[in-house]
């Protein structure tokens, strides 16, 4: 058996499609890769891609319920986005009004991480990696 190679995608669903586009393709500049209407669902589909290769599919559904996030809940724990400067990062999101918890540094790797949430409240991060690498590592 060959081994697992990299997570392809996340997927995410939404409550509100079109704040939810834009916070992914504007506010982080994820590349709109399809969208689909899918009419026998009612919904929408989304595939986002990362520089890397990875992509985040964005769904819509409309009686979907909310994720508990807080207190954290069993499951996944949050989505990781590896970038080169959480600091710029950080002022961008607060720029854009979207209010981002205080950059810490992870104890065991020595690099900095902030965390944030989307539109519905599901909780991002950003992990700093140096300019040459693109492997986040929480």
């Amino acid at each position: 058996m060959t081994p697992l190679l990299r997570i392809h995608h996340a997927a995410i669903i939404c409550s509100d499609y079109a704040r939810s586009k834009r916070f992914y393709t504007e506010v982080l500049g994820l590349q709109v890769l399809a969208e689909n209407y899918r009419q026998a669902r009612d919904s929408w589909k989304l595939d986002l891609a990362l520089p890397d290769g990875g992509q985040v599919e964005l769904f819509s559904f409309k009686s979907a319920p909310p994720r508990p996030s807080y207190p954290e809940a069993q499951g996944l724990r949050h989505l990781a986005f590896a970038v080169n400067d959480v600091s710029a990062w950080s002022a961008h999101l607060q720029a854009q009004g979207i209010a981002v918890e205080a950059i810490r540094t992870d104890e065991y790797t020595g690099q900095r991480f902030v965390f944030f949430a989307d539109p519905d409240g599901l909780p991002l991060e950003l992990y700093e990696v140096p300019a040459q690498s693109t492997s986040p590592s929480t």
